[in-house]
């Protein structure tokens, strides 16, 4: 097809499209304001729904013919709009992360480019009043070229903004034919690098904007104060010639508070007329508080509604400041997915991602990498939540540029060279940002702009940079590669107001923070929350509550991208990821990694997150005076008018009395108030308060009485053991000793309800009958392995290196000594595995009582050399009919040392599959910390296991080979066993999927140490 070279040529990014303006949508009468305006205007002539469409794999395979007017669409599908085609059956999905799909040849892509052909038919009826006609895309992936009537009306790029044309005396009155190629590659894709599913399509809504010949084109609503009077001045251009245009300002319950007019102004070369509405003590805009005030301007043949939030932006002695108080981000990072639509998401998708961010106390979202639907910041400025826009700008795919000398110093120095540092791309990267800016300017929801994401730096981002902060200095910029360093010359940074990091490790965040900056940090990544995590959210939550100059963050990221690939006989859809299309250049499942599942159902990160988060704190309880002291994290509401507290006493995991805590006093933002709590203590027993926080009145998004979070604080007791432990490990056995037998099977231990066999090879139990009935389908295990976490990948090559996959145990020697009241067997051992030395030394000691009760003293230590382990415990094959499972410990979410501030402790009982965490790429999952007792049984028989300090445990119907084996979550096969394990240490999760190390503490680092477990067996009458 004979077309421009546009999309391969720098010097045309846009051909005959209308300069970039703000979002609004006009109509002939007033209408009300927010989101769904496009859908009431009689002004908007939606072209969505269904498209003739043909896919082409080359563009050079495309027929000239395509683009008459009385083309008949012969060999064409229907395709929905909007839509990519690679979520409606052409082409093949691809997911990459840093890598370019294409060769790096910037700005060339490859010869045989694939490429859509899109044809509509539709109807139009002329509107005297607004005669002309514009034709909008607010997406398309990735550049595009527009045909109406056989006439050839423009080019444009930049997937994630609006293209708007002209298309007044083109279209004409009856049946028109819109025809669109659309281009799967362009110079463009090295500036969409983003990490995401690659796919290709007009996949955000495409209309008709009806216009009368002169009126208000563009407009700019900033707010500032002085004193108590607030100022929201409004700078607008026409296009035509100008209109009278009065302005009406209506606070919130529709009064009209002010009024003005447009008029010239000689003071921007942007903006030729201007008004000023001044407000005295108006209701601010914060995400605690949304307060929006209705803006209309009117002209004769035109109305535009919009809202306003009365708020200022800034920071202060490296502080973020809203409304000159300090503000902290509980923010995440959301890219738009959906798993059988892929990016092209409607209303109701993004209004349901909020309400569950609000649900779990997020209060902010990065537009992970691009410009969202304009929509999407009407709901933000709605229901309250700060938002940082970022441009549609990445170039990552340049770090992987091939090198002589592959080190990373080299690939930093070199990062920059093909694009961030290249003039020729200062103008498609100034384009980004201006068209990012220059459509949501007017939404109070937005207080940052970024420059884009992980494009190394330098002269693109320096003068994209400096264009936002004089064309918005009412906001804050920020662009996280502006700490990149190599030693070609000194970058200039002076034009971004925050200072940036991707998961950086704790002692980084306390070495900006104690050298005096003048800059907030922000995190604007970190807690990769991939698979089963993140494990480090309480611990980075400890940092930014404790200085404000640590504004916060985003975490990484709010959803797992995947795609519907079938479903199972159930209806149950299966996920796919990267490589599960036949692409060969992907990145696997590094795009499963986030905060809820494809569908949206919370991963226990988000109620972990959510918990972190909670808008109040116990900093201390006093028991002898029943005085709890609480904290308000809240930025600008007095925790007494926002929520209802109670507590909870616990006892060994039970209630023993619960009650009010009443906010009789006030308990302004980041205050402490100590309040009566009249908590009753016990003599004896583990006990814990829990404190519960519950939403006072309804909101927006969520309902009176809502749950906002909880804290546990243990209680002092005169013994704190718990007391169901310490009768199960005291209690009086049978004075008579079990028999005694030895042959070539190994050594056998019998009593009159049991007979246990333990395998002199591995000094393990290989048989265990309890009544008559097997107790173990398979011998009992020392367990040092997990089934790799997405956090454990990097890890892993460690542990797989000492190879703790393969580790077993092998008995050096053993003795028996016969006791009064029980069999004792002191076996001496190791953990070993192919190829290598020993990885442990053991001496265990099993003693065998009359009545069936089994007792292990374990003392390990790990040989020099070898890195921490994963878990150190006992891996037991049940029966699979035992799947009732009642413990003690925290619960009822999966716990570990790191991740369980989502749980508390309790006495809970539940089943087997209900411990399981559904992750789509399978790995280990639903362990149980701090426990004190756990009882794993059928109706016919049970085994509780207790040991002399907490434990952890999870019971399973997979092993971790199994886990560890399967991509998928619904390739899992059951093994035909409960498999319980019983963990003296068991590794924390961390982040270091993506983040940094697992933090010592929470590594099971130990090179000596003891444990210890006593298995009861009962039969259940």
């Amino acid at each position: 097809m004979n077309i421009p070279r546009h999309h391969e040529d720098l010097s045309v990014l846009h051909e005959n499209t209308l300069p970039a303006r703000a979002y609004y949508i006009p109509s002939s009468t007033r209408l009300a304001p927010g989101p769904r305006a496009r859908e009431l205007s009689d002004r908007v002539r939606l072209l969505n729904g269904a498209w003739d469409f043909r896919y082409y794999p080359s563009i050079h395979e495309v027929p000239e013919r395509v683009v008459a007017r009385d083309h008949a669409p012969e060999g064409f599908d229907r395709i929905t709009v909007p839509g990519t085609w690679q979520h409606q059956g052409h082409d093949a999905h691809q997911y990459t992360n840093v890598r370019y799909p294409i060769p790096l040849d910037p700005p060339f892509v490859p010869y045989d480019n694939p490429c859509g052909v899109y044809l509509l038919d539709f109807d139009h009826v002329p509107d005297a009043a607004a005669p002309r006609l514009h034709l909008d895309f607010e997406g398309v992936d990735s550049c595009f070229y527009v045909w109406l009537n056989g006439s050839y009306v423009g080019y444009s790029q930049v997937s994630h903004a609006t293209s708007e044309f002209d298309v007044t005396g083109m279209v004409e009155a009856g049946r028109n034919r819109l025809t669109v190629l659309v281009l799967k590659w362009c110079d463009g894709t090295y500036l969409e690098d983003q990490d995401k599913f690659r796919t290709s399509g007009i996949f955000r809504d495409v209309y008709l904007l009806a216009r009368p010949e002169s009126v208000l084109f563009d407009y700019f609503t900033t707010t500032s104060r002085n004193g108590r009077a607030w100022q929201a001045e409004v700078r607008g251009s026409y296009a035509g010639a100008p209109v009278a245009t009065t302005l009406t300002l209506q606070d919130p319950d529709g009064r009209t508070v002010a009024t003005s007019t447009l008029e010239p102004f000689d003071g921007d070369d942007s903006y030729s007329h201007r008004a000023v509405l001044e407000v005295v003590d108006p209701l601010l805009w914060t995400a605690e508080h949304p307060h929006l005030y209705t803006l209309v301007l009117e002209s004769a043949d035109e109305v535009i509604i919009d809202r306003v939030g009365m708020r200022e932006v800034g920071t202060a002695a490296a502080v973020l400041r809203l409304n000159d108080r300090p503000i902290t981000l509980c923010g995440v990072n959301r890219h738009d997915s959906d798993p059988v639509t892929g990016p092209a998401v409607d209303l109701d998708h993004m209004a349901r991602d909020l309400r569950l961010m609000k649900q779990h106390n997020i209060n902010a979202v990065r537009s992970s990498h691009y410009p969202n639907d304009p929509r999407f910041y009407e709901l933000c400025d709605e229901y309250g939540f700060y938002v940082m826009s970022e441009a549609d700008n990445e170039s990552h795919g340049t770090q992987t540029q091939y090198l002589a000398d592959d080190s990373w110093d080299n690939t930093v120095e070199h990062w920059n060279d093909l694009v961030a540092d290249n003039p020729d791309w200062v103008a498609p990267t100034l384009d980004r940002v201006q068209l990012c800016v220059q459509r949501e300017k007017n939404r109070p929801s937005i207080i940052a702009w970024s420059a884009g994401n992980e494009c190394a730096y330098g002269c693109t981002l320096e003068v994209a940079l400096a264009w936002m902060k004089a064309f918005d200095p009412g906001r804050l910029t920020h662009y996280e590669s502006s700490y990149y360093r190599d030693s070609k010359r000194k970058y200039d940074y002076s034009a971004i107001d925050l200072y940036s990091r991707m998961y950086p490790e704790l002692d980084e965040i306390r070495r900006y923070l104690e050298g005096d900056p003048d800059k907030p940090f922000i995190l604007v990544e970190y807690c990769h929350a991939m698979g089963n995590g993140p494990g480090d959210l309480a611990d980075y939550w400890e940092l930014i509550r404790a200085d404000d100059r640590l504004c916060g963050g985003f975490v990484w990221e709010w959803c797992d991208h995947a795609i519907v690939l079938d479903h199972a006989e159930d209806g149950t859809p299966r996920y796919g990821y990267g490589g599960d299309s036949g692409e060969t250049v992907h990145d696997g499942n590094f795009c499963v990694d986030g905060l809820v599942a494809p569908d949206r159902t919370p991963h226990v990160g988000l109620l972990e997150l959510k918990n972190v988060q909670r808008p109040a704190r116990v900093t201390g309880f006093d028991q002898d005076t029943g005085l709890l002291r609480i904290r308000n994290d809240l930025d600008f509401t007095d925790l007494a008018d926002h929520l209802t507290v109670t507590y909870t006493v616990l006892r060994d995991g039970e209630v023993v009395e619960e009650g009010p805590v009443p906010l009789d006093v006030p308990i302004p933002p980041h205050t402490t108030v100590a309040v009566p709590c009249a908590a009753t203590v016990p003599e004896s027993g583990r006990c814990h308060l829990l404190v519960s926080y519950t939403l006072r009145r309804p909101d927006a998004l969520r309902e009176a009485g809502h749950d906002l979070g909880f804290d546990e604080v243990p209680l002092r007791t005169n013994d704190d053991r718990n007391r169901t432990a310490v009768a199960l490990l005291a209690a009086p056995r049978p004075r008579t000793a079990p028999a005694l037998a030895q042959d070539e099977c190994g050594i056998t231990v019998f009593g009159d309800r049991f007979a246990y066999r333990f395998d002199p090879a591995t000094g393990m139990p290989a048989s265990l009958q309890f009544d008559g009935r097997e107790l173990l389908d398979r011998p009992m295990q020392l367990n040092i392995w997990r089934a790799p976490t997405d956090n454990d990948r990097h890890v892993r090559l460690e542990w797989e290196r000492a190879r703790y996959h393969q580790a077993r145990e092998r008995a050096y020697d053993h003795r028996v000594q016969q006791h009064d009241d029980h069999v004792a067997l002191h076996v001496s051992m190791a953990m070993t595995a192919p190829v290598i030395q020993p990885i442990s030394r053991m001496s265990a000691v099993w003693r065998a009582y009359g009545d069936g009760t089994l007792a292990v003293s374990v003392h390990v230590q790990r040989a020099d050399g070898f890195p921490s382990f994963p878990r150190y415990g006992l891996r037991l094959f049940l029966p699979e009919s035992m799947q009732h499972v009642t413990y003690c410990g925290l619960g009822p979410h999966e716990s570990y040392v790191d991740k369980h501030r989502a749980s508390h402790h309790g006495l809970f009982a539940t089943d087997r599959d209900s411990l399981h965490t559904d992750y789509l790429r399978p790995q280990e999952n639903g362990s149980h910390a701090d426990c004190d007792h756990v009882t794993v049984g059928d109706a016919t028989t049970s085994l509780t296991a207790v040991s002399s300090s907490s434990f952890s445990f999870n019971a399973s119907r997979h092993t971790q080979e199994e886990l560890a084996e399967r991509g998928h979550n619904h390739e899992l096969r059951p093994s035909g066993s409960t498999v319980l394990c019983l963990d003296h240490a068991m590794a924390g999760i961390g982040s270091n999927s993506c983040g940094p190390a697992l933090l010592e503490k929470y590594q099971v680092d130990e090179t000596d140490f003891s444990f210890d477990f006593m298995l009861i067996p009962q039969t259940n009458n």
